[in-house]
């Protein structure tokens, strides 16, 4: 775990093939100027598998709107996908006000987002 700027935090691990990254803070420009970088390199490797656990987000601006679609535009171009964690009503509403409902797979918990298979997966 590492302290990006007093009150964000990002904590990254694997499970399996898939890399969770946990927000906990606002996600501001502050943030934006600190994480985008990291974000975005692991969403150019080849198939990305991404997790962003937003739960202990705080705080959301359109900055931070803006990096949850670049790291999805990202992984998709590599052949990946991302998929969100957060239950916050006033996260969903955002998402539903901006028009991007229907742009993220998003999830209540970690542990249903983590065993989401991919829409194209065959069984």
């Amino acid at each position: 775990m590492s302290d990006v700027q007093p009150g964000f935090v990002v904590a990254e691990k694997l499970v399996g093939a898939i890399t969770v990254v946990e927000l906990r803070g606002e996600l501001d420009i502050v943030a934006k100027t600190r994480i985008t970088d990291r974000l975005e390199s692991l969403a150019r490797a080849p198939r990305p598998d991404l997790v962003l656990d937003l739960r202990q987000v705080t705080f959301i601006d359109c900055c931070g709107l803006s990096i949850l679609c670049r790291v999805r535009s990202r992984a998709a171009r590599s052949g990946g996908r991302l998929r969100l964690v957060s239950h916050d009503p006033a996260f969903r509403r955002l998402l539903r006000l901006t028009a991007l409902t229907g742009e993220f797979e998003l999830f209540d918990d970690l542990t249903s987002a983590i065993a989401q298979q991919p829409k194209d997966a065959i069984a």
